[in-house]
């Protein structure tokens, strides 16, 4: 009987033509795919969701419990690529891919059909969440799928360009939420857009489904997989092969803490959290915000593929130990960048004038309805207006600013006194010359994020064997994905509302690339990667 490596190695390698309609159809796909995926997000940074479905009449609460929502559909996303890789592995790349595009187009429509809270009560929550479940679980499937089949298509020392597109098409997806939103958004009047208007970008999947099935339907199944079967090596249960097969622990160990887990948080701090911090901490008008967002992520496209592309030549570890390097020394930097041109005035305000919140016990839970104490009441109100503050342990509650002590605790002498020391609480928009400087600091984080994301899909693909790939490559993924991504914008923006610093959240991204780093430096070895055709 041909081995596995004989089949593979005597595949025909496919034209021009052929590629240009297997990465078009891929990346077309993924790109729908994640856009399915991210309308939540995008809306849940504007309040929309939380407000809509999570209706406590405490904005804070509101926003926590909609990235909450959010952080779900990731949590799930493992469980998605064990059944989709084992599905994946057993039965073919190209008929798992279209299952799991399906289940997330029809989930995504879901979500715009669901009442709000005001309707149903805590129904509509439930409904969500379980929408939000079932499309966690397809992208879990779909990530792999699209990759792995791009890779095992490629002509010999071209994987990283190829699937660079892939890479890319997760930010495109990203970028097309934000248009539909604002194209959607101008297109109607404002009361009818926050009555009901914002549905329609998730009913719009079910155009974008009917796209993806037409041009996937026509695709071939992966020529490796296609040499498996024929050699009879596929995989009879590749979820177990995936943890006894030699090495493979080693490997999954890299893939999720040394490489997904580092640039994912790397992308998410790059889209959704720029978004988040432009819109919450630095009060710039949601559209503007919006605008510069998907601006940003767009003029760095093409960084993904440049990156792909050089790893074909460098190798995959280089590019990533680099971007993880200057995301390290540069993360900080530019968003602080960011925070002075969103918002001089209150960026000013804050240095010149600092809030100090004190008093004998200042514990604040942000997901509490009600604080314990007068201190904790004094951070929540501030918290909800997006006022950065420090505190201090005193024998009584008080606030200062700027070393002057506020007459007294109610909210109009708080005010007052913040409208005296310069704190503008207005929506803003950024002048001319400060929104380039906001593009300049997106798109360094967007060039970051294609040093680190570009290269990834060629090096998983080229990490495991062909006969387990898609379940080995798809679990550390989507662990590394789903949990130290997917809870990033839950987890950075507990950590701003519980310290009162805006800048606070960003602290657990340098943390996890930080640790990346140190894995990938050790363990992962050039020598492991062998080529995926």
């Amino acid at each position: 009987m041909e081995s596995e490596s004989d089949a593979i190695g005597s595949r025909r390698e496919p034209s021009a033509a052929e590629m240009r309609q297997v990465v078009t159809a891929s990346s077309l796909g993924t790109v729908f795919e994640w856009y399915d995926f991210f309308i939540y997000g995008t809306l849940a940074a504007s309040g929309i969701i939380g407000r809509t479905f999570f209706a406590t009449g405490n904005p804070v609460m509101e926003a926590l419990y909609a990235w909450a929502g959010f952080a779900v559909g990731f949590g799930f996303r493992p469980l998605g690529a064990v059944l989709f890789g084992y599905l994946g592995d057993r039965l073919g790349r190209k008929y798992t891919f279209l299952v799991t595009i399906t289940l997330m187009g029809i989930a995504t429509a879901g979500v715009g059909l669901v009442p709000s809270h005001a309707s149903i009560g805590v129904a509509a929550p439930t409904i969500v969440i379980l929408l939000r479940i079932l499309q966690g679980l397809a992208l879990g499937g779909e990530y792999g799928g699209a990759a792995i089949y791009v890779a095992e298509h490629a002509p010999a020392g071209r994987a990283g360009y190829f699937t660079s597109f892939i890479q890319a098409s997760v930010s495109a997806g990203f970028v097309l939420s934000l248009a539909v939103v604002l194209l959607t958004r101008f297109a109607m009047p404002t009361g009818v857009w926050d009555a009901w208007g914002w549905r329609l970008p998730f009913i719009f999947s079910i155009g974008l489904l009917a796209i993806s099935l037409y041009m996937r339907l026509k695709l071939s199944e992966s020529p490796v997989f296609q040499a498996m079967k024929s050699a009879g090596e596929v995989a009879r249960n590749p979820l177990k092969e995936s943890f006894t097969h030699p090495g493979n622990i080693r490997r999954l160990f890299v893939a999720l803490f040394g490489v997904a887990a580092g640039l994912t948080v790397i992308w998410y701090t790059a889209t959704f959290s720029v978004l988040s911090f432009l819109q919450g901490p630095m009060r710039v008008e949601p559209v503007v915000a919006q605008l510069m967002a998907a601006a940003g992520a767009a003029g760095g496209l093409f960084w993904f593929v440049v990156f792909g592309k050089l790893s074909d030549r460098i190798g995959r570890k280089k590019p990533i130990v680099i971007g993880y390097g200057f995301t390290l020394l540069m993360l900080f930097p530019l968003f602080w960048a960011m925070g002075q041109a969103a918002n001089p005035e209150l960026a000013d305000a804050a240095k010149r004038a600092p809030v100090v919140v004190s008093g004998p016990d200042c514990a604040y839970d942000p997901f509490a309805m009600r604080q314990g104490t007068t201190c904790g009441q004094l951070m929540d109100y501030l918290s909800k207006k997006g006022i950065p503050y420090s505190s201090a342990v005193t024998p009584s509650a008080s606030v200062s600013i700027g070393g002057l002590p506020v007459v007294s605790n109610t909210s109009v002498d708080i005010d007052k006194a913040l409208a005296n020391a310069g704190y503008k609480l207005d929506k803003v928009v950024p002048s001319a010359f400060d929104i380039v400087l906001i593009l300049i600091a997106i798109s360094a984080m967007a060039a970051l994020s294609g040093l680190t994301y570009g290269p990834v899909a060629a090096l998983l693909t080229e990490l495991f064997p062909p006969r387990i790939r898609y379940s080995s490559m798809s679990i550390p993924y989507h662990i590394g994905t789903g949990y130290f991504g997917g809870f990033l914008p839950l987890i950075s923006q507990y950590m701003v509302a519980k310290s009162g610093n805006p800048y606070a959240g960003i602290w657990y991204t340098w943390i996890v690339v930080a640790v990346a780093l140190a894995i990938t430096l050790i363990f992962l070895k050039e020598k492991d990667l062998k080529p995926a055709g």
